[in-house]
């Protein structure tokens, strides 16, 4: 039991919460691409001297569950002086590579008091193709700049920022999140010079405990048993089986995912941490979203997948697997497994990433869809599902700084499924080129709509063409002046009978 009273506790909590929210407006208003000023891609934490998430803001899940093995990364480096750590490596604590994070150590006479994070999605880190996503790709290189842990000095943001398209605005975005880790520094001190260095340890300490026993109790409130469920990705070549078996024992909840699909020879292959950060958005949801989200919330969560599975990729001998689908679609799967163990309806189970690009220019973005009804309300329509968390790309800022057009931005009606309370419905997202460029789409449930709970009807399957003809919802190929690509998103599914 923490010795801080009830009231110091909830004021301490608040402060770390507020600075990690401040972080992330530091980010996002010092961004230059569209990605994170407009969408808000990006997200921020603190960590206390041992690596623990102490607080994070409410950003983007596939991130924050992920971040701790980037701050473990670089934990046992020397941090005596004052700088900055960079990585994007998906083995060595990053997610996909467009993902960059972005570690301060906060020192105090020497001695670190934390560390503040942040992660933002670049709209290019080099490789194959402009945005840095290809829908094909079989190897880690062919989807950019491999960053292990790094100094970031001067001289490593410029010669990284080179490697990469559009190095002027990579730069600027690597600067904006160095500010905004400053800024998390910067409160941090001032919480050590108000409570003593002593006392911001008792205080992290504090609110991981009190995250904990918050858990505990959700968890304690569930029923015990074992709880199964089974699902599908759309790799090109067919279907990929992922399972799950979720144990509730007391005041325990243990993830296993014996029985899925092995490493994938294309990129919708998880590291480990991006499995686990989908889990434990997934745990959250189920529990009370009051808890401090903190490390100290998932201690009680166990998490076990087996090596060499599609969901705990490894490199393997002169073979690094890519990666770029798996942080982005494979992860909104492993969330909806978690739910649906629990009787939750789908969302659309899909970000619907987009990229276009040519030399002069990279964006990225990703489409919002139906979500899953509830057993007491629709689902919302027209919204990030699960791990994504982001915005919309603004049409006015979409048409100012891209050469594209929106001919079509709308709700796709009836796409949500039926039932006592409808799923969410999906959007029409339809983009004309107005000069030659790359694209690629990276998207799922094309194939199999997101499902029902009870007897609550599945959403419709996304579609996707190109002036009316369809195409696969995984595909990297050239819009030429003119062309129109069409993206419909899943709707979400149904609860309970109509």
């Amino acid at each position: 039991m923490s010795g801080l009273d009830p009231i110091k506790l909830q004021v301490l909590t608040g402060a770390l919460r507020a600075a990690c929210e401040e972080m992330g407006a530091v980010l996002i208003r010092s961004a230059r691409s569209s990605n994170i000023k407009e969408r808000h891609d990006a997200s921020t934490a603190l960590f206390d001297p041992h690596g623990e998430m102490v607080m994070q803001a409410e950003h983007i899940p596939v991130h924050l569950g992920s971040m701790p093995a980037a701050v473990e990364a670089i934990l046992a480096e020397d941090h005596s002086q004052d700088g900055s750590w960079v990585l994007n490596d998906p083995f060595a604590g990053g997610t996909h590579l467009p993902d960059i994070t972005v570690i301060t150590p906060v020192l105090r006479d020497g001695v670190v008091l934390g560390f503040a994070a942040s992660r933002a999605h670049h709209a290019d880190v080099g490789g194959r193709i402009p945005g840095s996503m290809p829908a094909d790709s079989r190897t880690l290189e062919e989807e950019g700049v491999v960053i292990g842990p790094t100094r970031l000095d001067e001289a490593a943001l410029r010669e990284l920022s080179a490697l990469m398209r559009q190095p002027g605005e990579r730069e600027a975005d690597l600067r904006a999140q160095l500010a905004a880790n400053r800024m998390g520094a910067l409160r941090l001190s001032e919480l050590a010079q108000a409570v003593g260095a002593k006392g911001l340890s008792e205080a992290f300490r504090a609110v991981l405990d009190y995250a904990e026993r918050r858990a505990r109790a959700c968890f304690q409130a569930l029923n015990d048993g074992e709880f199964e469920s089974e699902d599908l990705l759309e790799a090109p070549e067919g279907d990929l089986v992922l399972r799950l078996k979720a144990t509730v024992a007391g005041e325990r909840l243990i993830l296993d995912f014996a029985g899925s699909a092995p490493q994938h020879p294309g990129n919708l292959n998880c590291p480990l941490a991006v499995t686990r950060s989908a889990c434990l958005f997934a745990a959250r949801v189920l529990t009370d979203p009051d808890i401090p989200p903190s490390a100290g919330a998932y201690r009680p969560i166990e998490i076990v997948v087996p090596e060499g599975s599609i969901l705990n990729a490894r490199p393997t001998a002169g073979h690094r697997p890519a990666v770029a689908a798996g942080n982005v679609e494979t992860s909104s799967r492993v969330a909806d497994l978690v739910l649906a163990a629990f009787g939750r309806a789908q969302g659309q189970g899909t970000m619907n990433n987009l990229t276009l690009g040519d030399g002069r220019f990279s964006y990225y973005e990703t489409l919002g869809g139906g979500q899953g009804a509830c057993p007491d309300a629709d689902g919302p329509s027209g919204v990030h599902v699960a791990m994504s968390n982001t915005l919309n790309t603004p049409i006015e800022a979409l048409e100012r700084e891209f050469p594209v057009r929106v001919v079509e931005y709308a709700l796709r009606r009836g796409s949500g499924g039926v039932g006592a309370h409808r799923g969410g419905d999906g959007v029409v997202r339809e983009l004309q080129a107005l000069r030659e460029m790359t694209f690629s789409l990276i998207a799922e449930r094309r194939r199999h709509g997101p499902r029902g709970a009870g007897t609550g009807r599945p959403g419709l399957p996304g579609h996707d063409s190109i002036d009316g003809e369809a195409i696969p919802g995984k595909l990297t190929g050239t819009l030429r002046p003119g062309q129109r690509l069409r993206i419909e998103t899943p709707g979400g599914g149904g609860f309970g009978g109509s």
